[in-house]
């Protein structure tokens, strides 16, 4: 008993569904459902019918969501098994490279598009004064004294 509880705690940091995680989960769930029947048996709720559907319906979606992540692992584990067989057998002693998708690609347009002046740029940087001087933070001052003045 205390293995399995050093692998549920361990199987906490480890990633995906382990097998020691999924079994506490499976039981956790079957005794919830025979305190749920039991209570149900003691009180004649229909509270108790609900949240044991609920707690089915959670209990059906862990296990079909868990099935489904060990697909998908399954399909990528073939798929690279697949690749690396692929790749073993198509070495060869050349050092030639294979090129990969020469097809027609565009990269941009061909036409450029002139862009005409809209107005004058001004000089920000002036040399009439010091730099503070044409600073946000002065702009700001100037206008906290101008609503001081009204």
């Amino acid at each position: 008993m205390s293995a399995f509880i050093t692998d549920l705690v361990q199987s906490i940091f480890t990633p995906g569904p382990t097998p020691t995680l999924l079994v506490a989960t499976n039981v956790t769930f079957a005794c919830l459902q025979a305190v749920l029947l039991l209570l149900l048996i003691a009180t004649f709720s229909i509270h108790f019918v609900i949240l044991s559907l609920l707690s089915a319906g959670l209990w059906w979606s862990i296990n079909w969501f868990v099935s489904e992540l060990r697909a998908a692992q399954a399909a990528e584990d073939e798929k690279k098994r697949a690749f690396d067989e692929a790749k073993h057998t198509d070495d060869t002693d050349t050092d030639a490279e294979t090129v990969i998708g020469t097809g027609n690609i565009h990269f941009g347009s061909k036409e450029v598009e002139i862009l005409e002046e809209n107005g004058e740029l001004k000089d920000r940087g002036s040399t009439k004064g010091s730099k503070s001087e044409t600073s946000t933070e002065d702009e700001w001052e100037r206008v906290s004294e101008n609503e001081k003045d009204k």
